[in-house]
């Protein structure tokens, strides 16, 4: 047996098999919920109204998951794995019921921000609980089946959604979600434990710093709604400004949202964190391709959503494809895959904006572009989750866990916010034209993180093979000595 197939038999094993169940699951019906509301939002805005708030769907729902994710460690400590579960499935069941009788916009974004919530509870949970749950060689293998759940995302998701879009019963989309996440619900009481193994004290919450971290993303999201460029970039300089606040905060307070001295430039942290950051709003601009799709490509809601799972798919499958590889290959994946995304969303930007030639051939770029996007982001994510552990200290490693959902969901909902900003300066609800400038202009600057992350990573890999370097040979003249 290779040692590809051996790391997997033994995530699956007697011993290992119902935590990597339960773990992957709650991701998928995360992730499931994403592209559901992805497919059906252009259907939901034909009904009720409400396009200038489009990106705050997702914007609230991260925000809210932001929320989950930094509060998961204490629910842990609080109500075990299984009560932790099982209280995180019943806010993701009460959002989803508000969505489904939501009369309008305002209404919905409640439902939305209480599946965020719920949701992010049990995205950072799955994460967190992998290093008390699975010994380090197996981390990464973890870390690729609970992002493949994306994958089975992209099946379920656009399917479920597109369908019930094209019968206009949008609402029976998410009343779907009720009796799936019940029966997930029923699943985390029979298979996890009541308690820990090990009890961990309680500390308190870093509130002033989730405070900034989600004032920063809602500044920018208020700004989103103005066509004026003064508000935007008033929006954008209060948001960078919080962000320097917190910065300040987490190397003054007792109470810290990230390991120690995560934030600091000479920490590899601060090097993984960022990488993460920008390669996940690189791709904040997919939240706008099925309306783009169906305005300026006459695709169906269902074909439109199959279309945007394409930067899922890709994901995963660079995720499953790379999640074994160590050395100088797990390097260069880190370093290659926002370049990839770069080439993704500059195909993009001239397959989206203009419908040309034939249409099969357009709609290929478009496939092609989004599956490079997705492809780049999951080439080197299992490595950059996993060093994220390795480099925290042992005292912060729980801390760590629940940062990986954290910086995640941040930079999905900035990106989002992002998104929403330069869809409505450019015009996105003034017909086919505004539509086309705002794709132009969301995939060239979307661009720019991704190229930037390939500097920061190189930097990285590099800082990292000097350090390894350094401690090999401080281990070699200690031997010798």
């Amino acid at each position: 047996m290779s040692e590809s197939q051996s790391g997997w038999s033994d995530l699956f094993s007697a011993e290992n098999r119902g935590s990597a169940i339960t773990l992957s699951a709650g991701v998928a019906l995360y992730a499931t919920n994403s592209y559901i509301v992805i497919t059906i939002l252009p259907s939901v805005v034909q009904d009720i109204g409400g396009l200038a708030w489009y990106a705050w769907n997702t914007t609230l729902y991260v925000v809210c998951s932001i929320l989950g994710s930094a509060l998961s460690a204490r629910l842990m400590r609080t109500a075990g794995p299984r009560g932790s579960y099982l209280t995180a499935t019943a806010i993701f069941i009460a959002g989803a019921a508000i969505c489904t009788v939501a009369p309008s916009m305002p209404v919905l974004l409640l439902g939305r921000a209480l599946q965020g919530l719920g949701g992010g509870f049990l995205f950072a949970l799955s994460y967190a609980m992998i290093n008390l749950l699975f010994k380090e060689s197996l981390w990464p293998r973890a870390m690729a089946l609970i992002s493949a759940m994306w994958g089975i995302a992209t099946l379920v998701g656009p399917a479920i959604g597109g369908i019930f879009a094209e019968l206009h019963a949008w609402r029976w989309a998410f009343g779907l979600l009720l009796p799936l996440t019940s029966l997930f619900g029923f699943w985390v009481w029979r298979l996890l434990p009541r308690s820990q193994r090990v009890k961990q004290p309680q500390e308190p919450l870093p509130l002033m710093q989730l405070a900034l971290l989600t004032g920063a993303v809602l500044v920018v999201s208020a700004g989103s709604l103005s066509t004026h460029g003064l508000v935007n970039l008033l929006g954008f300089g209060v948001a960078v400004l919080m962000m320097l606040i917190l910065r300040h905060r987490e190397f003054t307070a007792d109470v810290r949202l990230l390991p120690r001295d995560a934030l600091r430039t000479s920490s590899p942290l601060y090097g993984l964190y960022l990488v993460m950051t920008l390669l996940i709003i690189g791709l904040g601009c997919e939240l706008f391709v099925p309306y783009l799709l169906q305005h300026l490509h006459g695709q169906t809601p269902l074909a439109a959503g199959y279309i945007t799972a394409a930067a899922a798919a890709g994901w995963t499958l660079s995720e499953v494809a790379s999640s074994g590889w160590t050395g100088r290959r797990a390097d260069n994946a880190i370093i290659s895959g926002p370049l990839i995304l770069a080439a993704g969303l500059l195909l993009l930007l001239f397959t989206v904006p203009v419908a040309f030639g034939m249409p099969w051939l357009n709609i290929s770029g478009v496939v092609l572009g989004l599956t490079l996007a997705g492809f780049g982001i999951g080439l080197g994510w299992p490595h950059l989750l996993t060093r994220v552990l390795q480099q925290a200290p042992e005292e912060d490693r729980e801390k760590a866990g629940a940062s990986i959902t954290v910086v995640q969901s941040f930079a999905a909902a900035l990106g989002a916010a992002l998104a929403g900003t330069v869809a409505n300066f450019a015009g996105v609800n003034q017909g086919d034209a505004g539509a086309s400038s705002a794709a132009f202009w969301m995939f060239l600057l979307f661009a720019v993180p991704a190229l930037l992350a390939v500097w920061i990573a190189w930097r990285s890999v590099k800082a990292r093979q000097v350090q390894s370097a350094t401690q090999t040979q401080l281990d070699r003249d200690l031997s010798q000595g």
